[in-house]
């Protein structure tokens, strides 16, 4: 009779919700005949260029290090951010908003500004959502990097490089039907270099988030005015014609909505522009836009994955670590087809589980008949249940009696609600074995980014103000699973291995997967496969090999930071624009490196028939030499012998792991821990809204990393 109450009166507040949008709708149309505005706004870019001297300092102190630990390449590593959006992303402008105690639109000519002078990044592009972008939005930025790459001084010799691109995102109900995110990054920037229209994913997926503003209005109708800019955008949005499926994008009207609804779609239309560029997928391994039963092998076969566009996988973002791979069963079906709920293992307890362990302790007489019906009953609402919350699926439970739940153990800032089936090393193991001839792979390059949505490109070079440096502050803790926003960090970076610092030499180096992820601190990092010859083949490399690899790391950490920012920022942005972009903290490094502890190698030999288990294959670690403890950095090499006894697909990527600091939720929940070391209660990090509590940036300590790109070996025929 309850659960009849309540389905009752969740279609009663549905229908008010929807009379309440459209009653919104219909007044913010009123509102947007009635105000005139230059929306869509993209902002001014400052006219100043970092000296060439601060640029050239970052070259002449890695050369330090390089002579340290002998490194011979004569390449640079430069750094940068993949994975930026302003609040032409709807989801972003939402955030934006007071009732989400947000601080305001920022447009793309703040991440322009904060790439220079907050975070001093070499290279950036802009990512904001296709599905919400309308024709003016799309022509406003393709000038936002072109100015930004005017004021960068000398193409040849630029203080930063500005790419231009966008984010497909795609969200399916089902494994089958999920491909999840993907962004687009184009190589040029002149009007016949990039396509006229981003190509959006089917539906109105992200833009959808200006419906959410559209509701909080009418909630706050004291501050109408702030809402205005994401009505306009709301509407902008939904009132977009489509443009005709199966013609060719040349012969298509220029300010229509281009939809691609398959990866295979987007590659078409991609080839079809002609236009050098790559495709990045998001990490997936967390649940917050992945459907439980996420499967990267649905994304393998047919035309769904383009290795000649898909170089590189984005391994770690302020979504925290898609990396590791762990064997799980939760969300997968019991014989019934219902979902089942796994009992808990060392490294992972589902929510289903922990929800009939919550009941469980209610009850008066635990293991009788009775109970054990609940607590049946329990999981299986638990593990059935769409939402991001489990509170649900327990009567008067909270939040934090549920622990860490859905989380990796012990992982690395871990992603929220974890997705094993879209982890890197899931991915990279898989064949697909549908055709002749050789298997299908995901030989795939590992780089981070950030993922923010407040125009912060590089957030990550600071560990602090949790509410501007990640995506989790702002929103509050009242509309969704609180515990989400204890699961977003401050971003990571891409390193490439460039020959230079110009577009062409970045682009090169991201193309060939001469690259490497960190989780925001600038770690050098060096691997390198050594052939008999003396030749060094790079971090990306695929090759066929015979006889022992032996394999040559070197790594130095990141700079410690000092407090503000430095005289020439200063000198360059007035104090109201350093305060709003950079909250009077920039990238500043000191004379001092944090000190690598440990290489850590993972080894995988990915399937050789498709009945062949993942887990076994992923070997993780699969050596971990100690470091010195010292600045200069950390210098080892090593062998596989095993690989020339059974010739097989085999591929290597390294860790290296920096002395532990502070992180913003750097320990997600702060748990309660029992004797066994069970997390028996968890505390979520909230703070930060204009009503709540104060600010909390919830740090904890952690050892910040780099991942680099593998290097991929296949035996040699001869061999």
């Amino acid at each position: 009779m309850k659960r009849l109450f309540r389905n009752f009166l969740g279609g009663v507040l549905g229908a008010i919700g929807l009379v309440l949008f459209l009653a919104g709708l219909i007044v913010a149309s009123f509102y947007w005949n009635a105000s005139h505005s230059d929306w869509p706004r993209a902002g001014l870019i400052s006219e100043e260029r970092l000296p060439e001297s601060a640029v050239a300092a970052r070259r002449e102190r890695q050369l330090a290090v390089q002579t340290a630990l002998e490194v011979p390449a004569s390449k640079q590593i430069l750094f940068g951010d993949l994975h930026v959006h302003s609040s032409y992303s709807t989801d972003a402008m939402a955030q934006s908003l007071p009732a989400f105690h947000g601080e305001g639109a920022h447009p793309p000519a703040d991440a322009c500004d904060f790439a220079r002078f907050c975070s001093a990044l070499d290279f950036w592009s802009i990512n904001d959502h296709a599905e919400s972008l309308t024709s003016s939005e799309w022509a406003l930025t393709r000038d936002v990097i072109r100015n930004c790459n005017q004021v960068a001084g000398d193409p040849a010799n630029p203080d930063l490089v500005s790419f231009l691109g966008w984010e497909w995102s795609q969200t399916g109900r089902t494994p089958e039907t999920h491909f999840g995110h993907k962004n687009v990054v184009m190589l040029g920037i002149e009007e016949d270099e990039v396509p006229l229209r981003p190509i959006a994913s089917a539906g109105f997926g992200n833009a959808v988030w200006g419906l959410v503003g559209l509701g909080m209005s009418l909630g706050d109708l004291g501050r109408w005015d702030q809402y205005a800019d994401v009505h306009r955008a709301t509407i902008d949005a939904f009132s977009r014609e489509q443009c005709e499926s199966g013609v060719d994008v040349h012969e298509l009207p220029a300010d229509c909505h281009e939809v691609a609804a398959t990866p295979a779609d987007l590659f078409e239309k991609l080839d079809q522009w002609g236009f050098p560029s790559i495709v990045i997928p998001h990490g997936l391994a967390w649940g917050t836009t992945n459907p439980r039963g996420q499967d990267l092998a649905y994304q393998l076969g047919g035309d769904f994955h383009d290795p000649s566009r898909q170089r590189l996988i984005e391994v770690y973002s302020g979504h925290g670590n898609s990396e590791v791979f762990a064997g799980l069963l939760a969300g997968a079906a019991s014989g019934s087809g219902e979902p089942a709920c796994p009992a808990p293992t060392a490294e992972f307890e589902p929510c289903c589980w922990r929800a009939g362990e919550i009941v469980r302790a209610s009850c008066p007489d635990p293991w009788s008949a009775a109970c054990l019906e609940e607590v049946a009953a329990a999981r299986s609402r638990a593990a059935s249940g769409s939402r991001l919350s489990p509170v649900y699926a327990v009567e008067g439970s909270t939040i934090e009696d549920f622990g860490e739940c859905g989380q990796l153990r012990k992982a690395f800032l871990p992603a929220f609600d974890y997705r094993p089936g879209g982890s890197v090393q899931y991915g990279l193991a898989l064949g697909d074995f549908t055709e002749p001839g050789e298997p299908k792979r995901f030989r795939l390059g590992l780089m981070a980014s950030s993922d923010n949505h407040r125009a912060r490109a590089g957030s990550g070079y600071k560990e602090f103000g949790r509410t501007a440096m990640t995506d989790g502050g702002a929103m509050g803790s009242d509309w969704r699973d609180a515990r989400a926003s204890s699961f977003y960090y401050t971003g990571g970076l891409v390193a490439v291995h460039a020959d230079s610092r110009d577009r062409n030499s970045i682009f090169d180096a991201l193309h060939r997967r001469e690259v490497y992820g960190t989780s925001g601190d600038r770690i050098l990092l060096w691997f390198d496969l050594l052939e008999p010859d003396g030749v060094r083949v790079p971090m990306g490399s695929e090759t066929e090999f015979l006889g022992t690899p032996r394999f040559e790391v070197r790594a130095a950490g990141a700079f410690e930071q000092r407090p503000g920012c430095p005289e020439r920022v200063e000198q360059r942005l007035s104090p109201e624009r350093l305060k709003r972009l950079c909250l009077g903290e920039c990238y500043y490094p000191g004379e001092n490196r944090r000190v690598i502890t440990r290489i850590e190698v993972v080894r995988i030999r990915p399937q050789g028939s498709s009945d062949e288990a993942v887990g076994p294959l992923i070997e993780d670690p699969w050596k971990v030499f100690e470091c010195p403890d010292e600045e200069a950095g950390c210098r080892v090499s090593f062998e596989d012998p095993e690989f020339p006894k059974a010739p097989r697909e085999t591929l290597y990527y390294v860790r290296a792991i920096q002395e532990a600091s502070l992180a913003v939720n750097g320990d997600p929940l702060t748990c309660d821990r029992d004797s066994g070391g069970m997390c028996i209660r968890g505390t979520v990090c909230e703070g930060g809204g204009e009503h709540g509590p104060p600010v909390a940036d919830c740090l904890g300590r952690v050892e910040e990393r780099a991942w680099s790109s593998p290097i991929f070996l296949d035996p040699s025929p001869g061999g």
